[in-house]
Order: C-alpha cells, then structure tokens, then sequence
C-alpha cells in the first residue's frame, strides 16, 4: 500500500484531531484517506456529468425525442396509483 505524507495547516490538523477524539474517525490517517476518497468520487461525478453535457451538446435533442420523454412521464404518471 502506498503510503501519503502531507503538511496542513495547524487549523486543519486541530480539525482533524477534534473528529478523531469524537470518534467520526480512529485515526487522522483514517480522516485524511475519507477525505481524500471524497475528493476522488466528487471528482469522479464531476467528469461523468461533463461527459454528458458534452454529449448532449454534440447530439441535440429533436422534437421526435422531446415527444418520447413527455410520452413515457405520462404514461408513468398514468400508472400511479392516485
């Protein structure tokens, strides 16, 4: 496993240090691997969601497409119990 060294600002460290002593985490190492693992998956989503913009961007939607989707959110709409 690869190992990580970092500095942080005294401000961050006594952040970390207070979530450590709540229990959030067990350890800094443990806080600064959750944190890092949330900046890799909103990094991750961030990607996927410019994919698709680009996507829709290059393939436009028609009015044969828009008739589609507002068919098929009827039809579910229909289907509701209510």
């Amino acid at each position: 496993m690869a190992q990580l060294v970092t500095r942080s600002p005294d401000g961050i460290a006594r952040a970390v240090d207070d979530l450590v002593e709540a229990r959030v985490f067990a350890s800094r190492s443990d806080a600064v691997r959750a944190g890092l693992e949330a900046v890799i998956e909103r990094e991750r989503r961030a990607a996927v969601g410019r994919t698709i913009v680009a996507s829709y961007r290059r393939v436009l939607q028609d009015d044969d497409d828009l008739a589609r989707s507002d068919a098929a959110t009827a039809a579910m709409i229909a289907e509701e119990p209510w």
